[in-house]
């Protein structure tokens, strides 16, 4: 039986690993829970699945998860000490990080740290740290093993292949809402529109992310740490999300890896590595389908994926500030203090304000972040 640790358990990427756990209780038991500030589901989850111990990061929240959780034998912690205790605790064989943004980055790193195997659905851990995060896991003997449906199916595809044969990786993205607007169009969206998305059903945070792209960019630079460095990584835009991502090798064939637009695929992939559950899933059924399209990005429409390869290529403390420059920006939006096309002017303008440094500690990537979120939030605080 896998022991699990769950981390951002009321989020889509928490939702849908219960899910999966639920239809296969015979393989794997929760161990552990931890959460933001969602006490309904929080409670709901913890009662179902009975981990040894739950977090809640919300303090506030303490009362009233105590009373509601009264009697049941858990070990409830509270704030920002919960992910990590329940990353590191040490029944746990695998820790699945769903958590949102670089907050997800500690406990990642802590999980590592205590040799734990990491399902990674955070992909702003690889964003902001990459290089830190890898090392740690080479010393403590740690599996990272893919989440998001475009790293899974790139792993997938590499399964059994020789590294130096690989030519390239391509990367596919759905284009979201906006794939088809004009400029023009581009300068009158609004929230509702943005969260929107057309083919996957996820949190606010990463479906505005879609609309402008950033998630693609995101996931650029977390292709290049999983995978490595000094293979290149082509983006393509495929409006039906049906194949994931593929590889291209040096004969010039192209191994993809295809299926329906259903988180559970990736995740249950990921808790079974390298061995596959079945899903009781509805089969992909091409003729139905009918066809396939395909279409090269437009950079200049979604700006912010040419500023996440940009921060890339520059490396030191700057995929740091790209993240946690989007992330402010992104909450702006949502909270209807900017405009949609505002969010990469203030990333834009965060970037070339910032002086990059290398990253040789844990606290270089934090003093990075903290700095980045108090500039952003000056920038938004004077946009008119």
């Amino acid at each position: 039986m896998k022991q699990i640790s769950l981390l951002g358990s009321t989020g889509s990427i928490g939702v849908n690993t219960l899910d999966v756990v639920a239809r296969n209780s015979d393989r794997f038991e929760i161990c552990g829970l931890s959460a933001g500030s969602n006490v309904e589901k929080f409670v709901e989850q913890v009662k179902q699945f009975k981990p040894k111990v739950a977090s809640i990061f919300d303090c506030s929240k303490e009362n009233i998860v105590r009373e509601r959780l009264a009697g049941l034998d858990v070990e409830l912690i509270f704030g920002e000490e919960g992910p990590v205790k329940v990353a590191t605790w040490p029944d746990c064989d695998l820790v699945v990080s769903g958590m949102v943004g670089s907050a997800g980055l500690v406990p990642a790193l802590s999980a590592i740290s205590a040799g734990k195997n990491l399902a990674l659905a955070n992909k702003e851990t690889l964003v902001v740290a990459g290089e830190l995060v890898l090392k740690a896991a080479k010393d403590n003997n740690v599996v990272i093993i893919p989440i998001d449906s475009e790293h899974s199916a790139i792993l997938q595809a590499m399964n059994g292949e020789k590294k130096e044969q690989i030519k390239k990786i391509i990367l596919t993205a759905s284009g979201g809402p906006f794939r088809t607007f004009t400029r023009e169009q581009m300068e009158h969206v609004t929230i509702e529109q943005a969260l929107n998305h057309p083919n996957w059903s996820m949190g606010d945070k990463i479906t505005i992310d879609s609309a402008t792209m950033m998630n693609k960019g995101l996931e650029y630079i977390e292709a290049k740490w999983l995978f490595g460095l000094d293979v290149e990584v082509d983006i393509i835009i495929h409006p039906q999300s049906i194949i994931h991502s593929m590889i291209e090798f040096v004969d010039t064939s192209i191994m993809a890896q295809l299926g329906i637009p259903d988180m559970r695929v990736p995740i249950a992939y990921a808790l079974s590595y390298p061995d596959r559950l079945e899903c009781e899933l509805p089969s992909l059924d091409l003729a139905q389908l009918s066809r396939l399209d395909f279409e090269a990005p437009d950079y200049e429409k979604f700006p912010c994926l040419k500023l996440a390869i940009d921060a890339l290529e520059a490396g030191q403390t700057l995929p740091t500030v790209l993240n946690a420059a989007n992330e402010i920006a992104v909450q702006a939006f949502l909270d209807e203090i900017i405009s949609f096309q505002e969010i990469p002017e203030i990333i834009r303008t965060t970037m070339d304000n910032h002086k990059s440094k290398p990253v040789t500690h844990l606290e270089d990537v934090l003093s990075a972040d903290r700095w980045t979120r108090e500039e952003a939030r000056k920038l938004i605080s004077v946009t008119p």
